[in-house]
């Protein structure tokens, strides 16, 4: 999943059950890391840092949790979990390698 920063501020945030939990109004990004870490659905222009601590521990949700973001940005309750399908785990490994001693 691929998308521009750009378009993400504004976007509407509903849980896969349907219940809307707000709008982006700013992301939190670790650039170490080079990945979003938090959306906020509230400005972060907090005067203190315990209101920026209750905006983030209460007003944001982590981007593991998002699923899907195109026309909305659908979140879930956990981090995505991505499984191989059963075909592809079936099949044996094209060659093998073996070491000479």
């Amino acid at each position: 999943m691929s998308t521009l920063l750009s378009k993400l501020f504004g976007m509407d945030i509903y849980t896969v059950e349907g219940e809307y939990k707000g709008k982006i109004f700013d992301l939190i990004i670790n650039l170490e890391k080079g990945r979003i870490e938090t959306i906020t659905t509230e400005p972060l222009k907090a005067k203190s840092k315990q209101e920026a601590k209750k905006i983030i521990s209460e007003k944001s949700i982590p981007y593991r949790n998002v699923r899907s973001a195109k026309d909305i940005v659908v979140v879930g309750s956990g981090p995505v979990v991505v499984e191989e399908p059963e075909e592809e785990r079936a099949k044996p490994a094209p060659y093998k390698y073996y070491r000479r001693r």
